[in-house]
């Protein structure tokens, strides 16, 4: 299920509260179904009172047909009151948890579609924010309000069309609290949305840190930085208590100071009702059954008072995760699907980041299909981001990246991407099995064989065969539980396995220790015969082989040729090399 609407804005607070109500239209049969338990709920209210008229005018009146009745009443009142809350409560529960879960599955799926630059811009610990507090909170806006607004909705209005029916003139005194009261609640509903987006916010730095700290636990214990992460999360933590405290005393001051106007209203209408005109014929009976639903008001009024914090905080969170699904997706604009050979061409080509950094400019470079070539160069010089170039991660700013003669953005994503093999410096992996690990995603179908021969080749075999399940082992979240070296190897079989025309290894022997880099520079060997290879490498001797190595320096080429023709042209490859063999 996916709501999107065009020009909306997610400042106008009823917008995101109709877009929110959308959500709840498939649910129509559980709503209505809601709906005749709130029914019951307010009907049963208004009985309530109705039954004290009747024994009490029974006791005055000495009716001993009402007196015979009455326990049977009060039983069927039992009754209905139970099957009304059952009716509203389980469908409004069933209705809020299935909103949970279709507004959680469409952000999650909407972050799989972001584009990079989104996931530059905001912290991991800012996104899970909102896929794990703000859609929670969205519900509070939307199915849990329009439940209160619903059940304590109609109470109020049957009990104030009994008590019209009653006495309409003390009924008119007591409307004359409702004007106050709906001053009180615009004003409160001001601050309770400024405080919301607030809390929003600090969740967001909160959920950061934590993901910051867990990540980068060994950093912080190895540099002693338990405390400055203790202060860090405290102050974050404090914010959030601080912003909390204030919209729990908004709505400690508001439901008492409207219950307080109630109880003038009614002490008014009982000091008029003392007056013989004012009460014309009402009985005891009819008196008393009047002041009991005049007081029944208090609790609903107060739940639709309170459910204006809910509402606020929902509608915050709703604007928040709107944002989010409305927010451009990664440009796709391909439609070919082809088979690729391997040949890359970059023409012209310049990336200029949003802060104003050139990362690439004017550059410049022809790979022939089945070529190894080698890029190095100082940090920053452009290396990685010419891979992302390539694999439509980033995109140009200037010029073209052409796959055998094709440019990349006519090809469709998904059939550029399963052709094309990377290893990156990074390893990701996932708590899930080794196995898992290696046939990743479309590579799902491959059988037991072929992953064990991927293994084999990136010489992760034999320490995938010590783990107590060998290929059925779970490795734990990220891998931590392998070594280094242990995990780019699966990151590498998992290369292998992909068997893709072209192959990118963006650091990818940088993690292993020297005898474990040797066997996998034999593998890659192996695996790059026949195969476009794009090589980037800080350890020069890795890349010796190479068909071509080009030098990159401030997002251009400045030297390029075999090993032995830059070591004998002197330049900036001659002092990198000669620097790492000092090393």
């Amino acid at each position: 299920m996916t709501i999107h609407q065009k020009n909306f804005d997610p400042n106008d607070k009823l917008a995101v509260f109709l877009r929110l109500s959308g959500y709840l239209v498939p649910y129509w049969w559980a709503g209505i179904l809601m709906v005749i338990g709130m029914i019951l709920s307010a009907t049963a209210e208004v009985a309530g009172a109705k039954l004290f008229q009747i024994i009490i005018d029974a006791i005055t009146q000495n009716n001993q047909t009402q007196k015979f009745w009455f326990p049977f009443l009060v039983i069927g009142l039992f009754v209905m009151r139970g099957l009304g809350a059952f009716l509203g409560g389980y469908y409004s529960a069933y209705v809020s948890r299935n909103l949970v879960y279709h507004i959680r599955v469409q952000v999650f799926e909407k972050l799989l579609k972001l584009p990079s630059d989104f996931y530059l811009k905001n912290p991991a610990g800012t996104i899970s924010s909102k896929l794990i507090f703000d859609v929670e909170q969205v519900t509070a806006g939307s199915n849990e309000s329009i439940t209160t607004l619903l059940k304590e909705g109609l109470t109020v209005l049957a009990l104030f069309g009994y008590l019209f029916y009653i006495n309409w003139r003390l009924t008119l005194v007591l409307l004359i609290v409702v004007p106050p009261i709906f001053l009180i609640i615009r004003y409160v509903s001001k601050r309770f949305s400024k405080l919301s987006i607030g809390i929003q916010e600090s969740m967001g730095v909160v959920s950061h840190i934590i993901n910051e700290t867990i990540t980068g636990y060994q950093v912080v214990k190895n540099y002693g930085g338990q405390t400055y992460e203790t202060d860090r999360f405290n102050k974050a933590s404090l914010d959030n208590l601080q912003k909390g405290m204030k919209i729990t005393l908004l709505a400690v001051v508001n439901s008492p100071l409207i219950q307080l106007l109630m109880a003038v209203g009614m002490c008014f209408v009982v000091w008029l009702s003392l007056r013989p005109e004012v009460l014309g014929s009402m009985s005891a009976g009819q008196f008393t059954s009047f002041l009991i639903a005049a007081g029944l008001l208090a609790r609903p009024v107060k739940a639709l008072t309170d459910v204006n914090q809910k509402l606020q905080r929902g509608l915050a969170a709703g604007s928040s995760i709107f944002k989010l699904l409305d927010a451009p997706e990664e440009c796709d604009t391909g439609t070919l699907t082809p088979s690729i050979r391997g040949d890359i061409s970059f023409n012209n080509v310049s990336l200029v980041y949003d802060g104003g950094v050139q990362a690439i400019c004017d550059f410049n470079l022809d790979i022939k299909a089945g070529e190894t070539v080698a890029v190095v160069g100082r940090s920053g010089s452009g290396k990685t981001t010419l891979v992302n170039l390539l694999t439509r991660t980033l995109t140009p700013t200037k010029g073209q990246v052409l796959i055998d003669g094709v440019p990349i953005d006519k090809i469709k994503l998904s059939s550029l991407r399963e052709q094309i093999s990377m290893v990156n410096q990074q390893v990701t992996l996932f708590l899930d099995t080794v196995a898992h690990n290696i046939a990743y995603g479309s590579l799902s179908d491959k059988s037991r064989e072929e992953i064990v021969l991927a293994s084999k080749s990136a010489y992760a075999h034999d320490f995938i065969m010590k783990l107590p399940n060998g290929y059925d082992s779970f490795i734990g979240a990220d891998g931590l539980q392998l070594s280094g070296g242990q995990r780019q190897r699966l990151s590498i079989a998992r290369a292998l396995l992909k068997d893709a025309p072209i192959l990118i290894l963006d650091e990818a022997t940088s993690a292993l220790d020297n005898e474990s880099e040797f066997y996998i520079q034999k593998a890659l060997e192996t695996i790059m015969k026949g195969r476009t290879t794009l090589v980037i490498a800080h350890r020069l001797s890795t890349i010796q082989n190479a068909d071509r190595i080009i030098v990159m320096d401030k997002g251009q080429i400045i030297e390029s040729g075999t090993h032995d023709e830059l070591l004998a042209l002197g330049g900036m490859y001659q002092t990198m090399y000669e620097r790492t063999f000092d090393e």
